[in-house]
């Protein structure tokens, strides 16, 4: 039997002060839900599934919102720059190495120092501080063997990309990985307004829910471990977390405090971390930018490319289509394959799998996605707007499952998210 609106979740919390109180699911409690499907005489069978997520803070999205602040940086002053820009942070030391072609100048030194200030690494005690720390580059230009394929509208690398959308939230995202983020994001909230002034920058959470006949009945079980200061004690760290971060961000009708376990800073202490208790790399959180392992993933990172990049670009049509798919109706869940040859600007191949939820066979929706989206780089980039300095805040937190909002960034407004637009169903569903 099927359910719409087992779950429903609030999107925009990242846009709106307040939000992330209001991120609840509608009101269909777990055994509400058993009870009714065992009525139905409907099979159940329970799955757990597991998804994390991790802070600003963490060395290796350190690192990731280095380098799309530098992308930002060059694509503010010149929309065409080419940029494939990688991040090291360790001890005292950021490392800024790639390719970059562009006809503006950025200061690279002062982009590291201002991203470190923006995250809360202000304090040697933190093992890098944004005033003092060490900022060394070794840049080179976009090879022209790579440009000339480039150039004319091809793709910049091959490779296959996917995007995955299920209706099991509103946001057309997995529960697992969604949860993730409202707990890390809700950590950096409660870090910056000064709510928690014990809270350091790093931090992870997952989230570990539950499932029955594919829809989520309940969280099974949340590990938070917040980085922290020396003199806070296990007790006050402990009730800090669960009152102030967990029960406020997780929805009441799968969080349930008499029964989600809960493992909070499990080692017991996390005084030392960031990129002084691991060495922070680009690219290195792609299933936390992503899905949570929910889904296929081609194995390109995002931060730090600019658009020309299918890695970033195709992922990010993948999604739109996907999300597409399941927003018109024609399936429950979606996973599209994007797959290209350098140089070369149609891919290869574009292939919608519905996982048997589909409404009409695989092929036809693959079929009318090639008609409605325009899936070479060029069409891409100029249906979404990617040529644009909006990727910073991608930097964390997911590329998916974002509120599609329209900001102010470097002096003009900006489309943030555009991918997570539904602006094709009527379009999709005509072309079926």
């Amino acid at each position: 039997m099927y359910f719409r609106g087992a779950l429903s979740i609030v999107q925009g919390f990242e846009s709106r002060p307040g939000a992330l109180q209001a991120f609840r699911t509608r009101r269909l409690a777990a055994p509400d839900l058993l009870e009714t499907q065992h009525t139905a005489g409907a099979p159940v069978s329970e799955r757990l599934f597991t998804s994390e997520s991790v802070t600003e803070g963490h060395p290796d999205k350190v690192a990731d919102r280095i380098s799309d602040a530098i992308l930002d940086e060059i694509l503010a002053d010149d929309p065409q720059g080419r940029v494939a820009c990688e991040t090291l942070v360790t001890t005292g030391l950021v490392l800024i190495a790639g390719e970059i072609t562009t006809e503006t100048y950025v200061e690279i030194r002062d982009t590291v120092r201002r991203t470190l200030g923006e995250i809360g690494y202000t304090d040697p005690e933190f093992g890098i501080d944004a005033r003092t720390c060490a900022v060394l580059t070794t840049i080179d230009r976009q090879t022209e063997e790579i440009a000339q394929g480039v150039n004319p509208g091809g793709a910049g690398d091959q490779g296959m990309m996917f995007g995955y959308a299920s209706d099991e939230t509103e946001a057309h995202m997995p529960a697992p990985i969604l949860f993730a983020h409202t707990l890390t994001r809700r950590l950096a909230t409660l870090r910056h307004d000064g709510s928690l002034p014990w809270l350091r920058p790093d931090g992870k959470a997952q989230v570990t829910v539950a499932y029955e006949d594919d829809r989520p009945v309940r969280i099974d079980t949340v590990v938070v471990s917040a980085q922290h200061d020396g003199g806070i004690s296990r007790d006050q760290l402990e009730e800090a977390i669960r009152e102030e971060v967990i029960a406020p961000s997780l929805p009441e009708g799968l969080f349930h405090r008499d029964r989600t376990r809960l493992h909070i800073n499990p080692t017991g202490s996390f005084v030392t971390g960031g990129p002084q208790g691991d060495a922070g790399l680009t690219g290195r959180k792609i299933i936390v930018d992503t899905y949570g392992g929910v889904g296929r993933h081609g194995g390109g990172a995002f931060s730090g490319k600019d658009p020309t990049k299918v890695d970033r670009s195709g992922a990010y049509a993948a999604r739109w289509a996907a999300r597409t798919v399941v927003a018109a109706g024609l399936a429950r869940r979606c996973e599209v394959q994007l797959a290209y040859a350098i140089g070369v600007a149609d891919p290869v191949s574009v292939w919608a799998d519905t996982q048997g939820t589909g409404k009409v066979p695989d092929g036809e929706i693959s079929r009318a996605l090639t008609e409605v989206f325009d899936f070479r780089p060029a069409g891409i980039i100029s249906d979404l707007g990617l040529r644009a300095p909006i990727y910073v805040p991608t930097a964390a937190y997911g590329h998916f499952g974002r509120e599609p909002v329209v900001a102010t960034r470097h002096g003009r407004e900006l489309r943030l998210f555009p991918w997570e637009s539904l602006d094709r169903v009527e379009a999709l569903k005509r072309a079926l």
